[in-house]
């Protein structure tokens, strides 16, 4: 071999190795999940129970950073735009991902292109609850109440746009019930709001309100799903109440910004699969209400694709609007 062909092949080697090095040593530091709302909501106590596993697993912190606003469009801008190396990754969930393309004309994110799909987390049922002073004990009478009073009642969501809004939009569509809506800055101060009687009515994500509806400070109707609750199998699903078909889970899942090497994608996705598979972490989740979904990177980047055209017209029918 030739001197000058054998220093090229010795400087090539040089600088593949550390690159290979810090593929095989991720994670080598903490780990950010960007949750794009505030803190006590469905998306944050998902991300912070994937964080601990991931800790338990890696021996890494994993930082649980709450960036809300605009929807969740602030916090998952700010991840589409972090470095692709695997160190900051946003929970993202049916609002940032699929809802928000239809509301915002100017997203300054593209669900699809500006990130890589990591793993499918969970669905989440949303559950209709509402103050107990409501005299409503079903769905029909939640309705019949509703259509008795139009504009009387009122229902809390965590902002225009969000899950929760989208959920209860849909719901009046199916029912034709007449229900005010009061966006708040998050889940959680709508919520405290609802116990408080300061609005009357909430469709959310079940493990925002499951401990409220055990110890009696919250009414619970009906679950969105198809299928009733494990962690409420008296609660009928609004279809069994008379509206076929219907269904407006949430869900949501770990992404990383466009680019981020498949090896990297890869080893989240195995792991946060085998989480998911975890006799603790499937306890934890159905004490939340929420259903595990372990899945391939591919299979979650299909229902991103999917769900965006999926809710597109109910945004466009119900006039739904961002703030």
């Amino acid at each position: 071999m030739k001197p000058f062909t054998a220093k090229l092949l010795i400087a090539a080697a040089a600088l593949a190795t550390p690159l290979i090095h810090a593929q095989t040593a991720y994670p080598a530091r903490p780990i950010r999940i960007v949750v794009p709302f505030t803190p006590g909501g469905s998306t944050d106590i998902l991300a912070r129970s994937i964080g601990l596993e991931l800790t338990k697993a890696w021996g890494q912190p994993v930082i649980i950073d709450n960036i809300p606003g605009a929807g969740g469009s602030v916090g998952a801008d700010k991840v589409a735009k972090a470095l692709p190396d695997g160190y900051t990754l946003l929970m993202g969930h049916i609002g940032t991902l699929a809802v928000n393309p239809s509301l915002y004309p100017a997203l300054p994110y593209d669900p699809v292109k500006s990130f890589a799909p990591v793993a499918w987390v969970a669905r989440v049922p949303n559950v209709l609850v509402v103050n107990p002073q409501v005299k409503a004990s079903s769905v029909k009478e939640l309705v019949a109440l509703a259509k008795a009073h139009p504009g009387q009642l009122n229902y809390g969501s965590g902002g225009n746009g969000s899950a929760a809004n989208l959920a209860t939009e849909y719901f009046k569509l199916q029912t034709g019930a007449s229900i005010l809506h009061i966006p708040y800055r998050g889940t959680a101060p709508a919520v405290t709001d609802l116990m408080g009687g300061q609005i009357q009515v909430l469709f959310t994500g079940a493990p925002a309100v499951l401990g409220q509806i055990k110890n009696g400070q919250l009414r619970a109707l009906a679950v969105s799903s198809p299928q009733r609750l494990a962690a409420l199998p008296d609660l009928p699903t609004v279809a069994e109440t008379g509206y076929k078909d219907f269904e407006a889970d949430q869900w949501y899942g770990v992404v990383a910004p466009a680019g981020t090497p498949r090896e990297i994608v890869a080893k989240l996705n195995a792991q946060i699969n085998q989480s998911l598979g975890s006799p603790e972490l499937k306890t934890r989740l159905t004490s939340e209400g929420a259903i595990a979904t372990p899945t391939t990177p591919e299979a979650f980047g299909q229902l991103i694709a999917r769900e965006i055209a999926r809710w597109k017209p109910v945004i466009q029918s119900g006039r739904v609007k961002a703030d």
